[in-house]
């Protein structure tokens, strides 16, 4: 397959996770998770009978992931959890689809997170721009919450604002929404990309993924909204090599947007 097809396969793969999603958010859920599943089983089979560089088999790899993703969050039985807990449940599961995927390619999460660098080697600079990432994904992240919150406008979770909700929120968005999406669209499916197309198709493309998994908002500029900061996460994780920074800005942005603005906002 030439160069030319294997653009095309890549924008199929997208378009067909696009339609599945926006089933599943506009038309059936069932449809969209019998779809998700024939787009999985799609890709897999494209994988094996078709001769494709390496690259491009990673890419296509990393993205039958976001149906994946789908059929987790959509199809396993999460009635039984207390919805308190559901949260950190789903996310769990996006976390461990992605250390599967990790594990099965035989790559370094270390290097993934930023740890260490190409070849494995202790990244010594990474201790030091540790408190860089923590003040960069503040900086970033609080703003993008509060814009965010003008664009969906999300109701209160509880009926008054509390230290331990708050508290409760930071765990969640920090250490399960944000690692799990950051891991996923940034660490995986963007890395790819960037090593089939160059850095700056990469993160085009993820961004497009990343917004498409937001169709379930049912918001037109919040689509736009997240393909606008799914660029900005995919530049810094391209410019620091570390998942720490979008980690954090995408927690404080969603910590903002559903635990501080709906009650300062009320």
């Amino acid at each position: 397959m030439n160069r030319t097809g294997q653009w095309l396969l890549i924008l199929v793969i997208l378009a067909a996770i696009t339609v599945t999603e926006w089933v599943f958010a506009y038309k059936d859920v069932a449809y969209g998770i019998g779809l998700a599943l024939f787009v999985t089983i799609g890709i897999y089979l494209v994988i094996s009978l078709t001769r494709l560089s390496q690259p491009i088999t990673n890419c296509a790899e990393s993205l039958v992931l976001i149906p994946l993703y789908i059929l987790f969050t959509s199809s396993l039985p999460w009635f039984f959890i207390n919805q308190q807990y559901l949260l950190p449940a789903v996310y769990s599961a996006i976390i461990a689809l992605c250390l599967w995927h990790v594990y099965q390619k035989g790559l370094s999460l270390r290097e993934i997170f930023g740890f260490v660098g190409e070849g494995g080697k202790f990244n010594s600079a990474f201790r030091s721009r540790v408190l860089k990432f923590i003040l960069m994904g503040v900086v970033i992240g609080i703003p993008v919450g509060m814009a965010e919150y003008f664009v969906i406008h999300p109701a209160p979770a509880f009926p008054v604002f509390e230290v331990k909700y708050l508290l409760r929120d930071m765990l969640y968005m920090f250490c399960f929404v944000g690692v799990a999406e950051e891991l996923l669209f940034r660490g995986l499916v963007q890395r790819d990309l960037m090593k089939a197309f160059g850095w700056k198709q990469g993160i085009f493309l993820a961004s497009l993924a990343f917004a498409v998994m937001h169709l379930t908002w049912r918001s037109i500029p919040e689509l736009v909204f997240v393909f606008v900061v799914g660029l900005i996460l995919g530049y810094v994780y391209y410019r620091t090599k570390s998942l720490v920074g979008p980690i954090i800005i995408h927690g404080a942005g969603n910590v903002v947007l559903v635990g501080v603005m709906p009650y300062l906002m009320s």
